[in-house]
């Protein structure tokens, strides 16, 4: 009879497992995004009764705090560890549901009830920046720095993918149980995220000496910008693709959010290793080109379903942007820094989502719905000019490195 072998610690140990079995926490986390994401903008604006910019602050509130914490939640990942930087953030996503509940009883009373929101989306933001940057430092110490590529891939999969399922979801809870119900929802899957991760073996503190923010901040400052500017796309789509379907009498506004997830996820899997086998910058720069056309097909759309294929193309050609400078911008950091390099990377993301809603509800205001796509193109064609300079740059320099 023949030896029979137990495949479970081969699985424990094999990279991709170690990497899906960590990068779940960033999942469960943007799902407690993804849930209200759809929703948020037509509760202020329709339920409450604020305006298209109130709508657009609200969700920026989020990236404000997210903004805000980042550089705290990569140094507290590299000294204190990845694990309770997870835990922490999850914890601080519940109680963004908590709040979100606290509101739809508030709802009676819109000034509370506002005030609860924008108390919601601040821990949110915070929970998002804490949870998000743990899990990439804690997935790396497991499998190991030459795996961080991959690692960076694999949880932009986890986050849009959960995005691309929260949207919907959430407009279905909504629509079952009201606005209460729902963040009684993104409450339930910040706790059941935090009691996961709990029993999870944590990973040692690199040592090391580390630079000032400063410093940091410096190395990956052109970088950030080039993915600032491409990123505005994502802030305009999740701020105000419901109110402009809404304002074109079109159904099906949680589908574009799930089309530029879905795409967003798809365009990760199946060409992640284009980085690899390119290079960033290269990658970067058709990425951006396609996000542009994407948001530009929104922007002329005239039936949802050009629109639904917009968000999909500005899905797929966003998807790779944030690997694709990351392994530029932070590659050569020293593992003692790595958190706050990637804390201070990531805050550019964050600066731009935060400065997306209020600005395209100011041109929301002035030109319309449709006009926010226009501009987010606009910002996406800067980002290809940008990050050209940056690769001729680099390429310039081979021969002095060589």
């Amino acid at each position: 009879m023949p030896p029979t072998t137990d495949a479970a610690p081969a699985l424990r140990n094999n990279p991709t497992f170690l990497i899906f079995s960590t990068v779940l926490f960033t999942f469960l986390c943007y799902l407690t995004i993804g849930l209200p994401i759809a929703v948020l903008p037509s509760f202020v604006h329709l339920d409450l009764g604020y305006s298209e910019v109130w709508a657009g602050l609200v969700i920026s509130m989020q990236y404000l705090a997210t903004f805000a914490s980042r550089p705290y939640a990569g140094r507290m990942a590299d000294t204190v560890g990845a694990k309770p930087t997870v835990l922490l953030g999850l914890a601080a996503c519940a109680l963004s549901g908590l709040m979100m509940a606290v509101a739809a009883w508030l709802q009676h009373a819109p000034s509370w009830s506002m005030a609860s929101l924008l108390l919601g989306r601040l821990f949110l933001g915070t929970g998002e920046s804490l949870a998000a940057t743990g899990s990439i430092l804690w997935a790396i110490g497991r499998v190991g720095g030459q795996h961080a590529t991959q690692v960076m891939s694999m949880n932009g999969v986890a986050s849009y993918g959960a995005l691309a399922l929260g949207a919907p979801l959430g407009v279905l809870l909504n629509d079952a149980g009201g606005f209460g119900a729902l963040g009684g929802a993104v409450l339930l899957v910040g706790l059941a995220g935090a009691a996961l991760a709990l029993p999870r073996a944590p990973v040692p503190v690199v040592h090391g000496p580390r630079l000032a923010f400063r410093e940091v901040f410096l190395l990956v400052l052109p970088h950030g910008l080039c993915q600032a500017l491409g990123s505005i796309g994502f802030g305009v789509i999740s701020a105000f693709i419901t109110l402009y379907y809404i304002g074109e009498h079109w159904a099906g506004a949680a589908l574009a959010l799930t089309a530029f997830g879905s795409a967003f996820v798809v365009v990760r899997l199946l060409f992640g290793g284009a980085i690899t086998r390119f290079g960033g910058f290269r990658v970067a720069i058709a990425s951006f080109l396609l996000e542009t056309a994407g948001l530009l097909l929104i922007w002329q759309a005239s039936s949802p379903h050009l629109a639904l294929l917009g968000a999909a193309i500005a899905g797929g050609g966003f998807s790779l942007v944030f690997p694709a400078l990351a392994r530029e911008a932070v590659g050569g950091v020293e593992p003692a820094n790595r958190g706050a390099a990637l804390g201070a990377y990531t805050v550019f993301l964050d600066l731009a989502l935060w400065v997306a809603g209020p600005l395209a509800g100011m041109v929301a205001s002035s030109y319309g719905y449709a006009a926010v796509f226009l501009f987010a193109a606009l910002a996406a064609l800067a980002a290809v000019v940008l990050s050209g300079r940056l690769y001729v740059k680099a390429r310039a320099a081979l021969p002095a490195a060589g």
